[in-house]
């Protein structure tokens, strides 16, 4: 996967409250792919490790990450108002995700899957 730093960069905001997002993509066995959807869809990308990626845009920021088994990792930080736009972007990618957004305390707030 080529990375690409085409993308916005995260609003300062959102950089300030720190993870607080966290989920699953169930039956994705390769997050340069899974990179390359984002990319295309203009968010910047770079490597983070042998088999992850940190994908950005101007509201979100994620981590996704490879792990044994058929699903990829995912935590970061997103405008929690944004936390559906996510779930839609990955949908119409077509990857089954689980989401869980916390809150400053670290307390679960919302759930999403699609």
């Amino acid at each position: 996967m080529d990375t690409s730093d085409g993308g916005p960069e995260l609003d300062r905001q959102w950089i300030e409250l720190g993870n607080n997002v966290y989920g699953v993509l169930h039956g994705c066995r390769d997050a340069s792919a899974v990179a390359a959807r984002f990319v295309g869809a203009g968010w910047s990308s770079r490597s983070s490790s042998w088999y992850g990626y940190e994908l950005e845009t101007s509201w979100c920021q994620l981590e996704i990450e490879k792990i044994d088994g058929p699903d990829i990792l995912l935590n970061g930080v997103v405008d929690p108002a944004r936390l559906d736009e996510l779930g839609r972007l990955l949908g119409c990618f077509g990857l089954p995700y689980g989401l869980e957004l916390n809150d400053e305390n670290n307390d679960l707030v919302r759930e999403i899957s699609g």
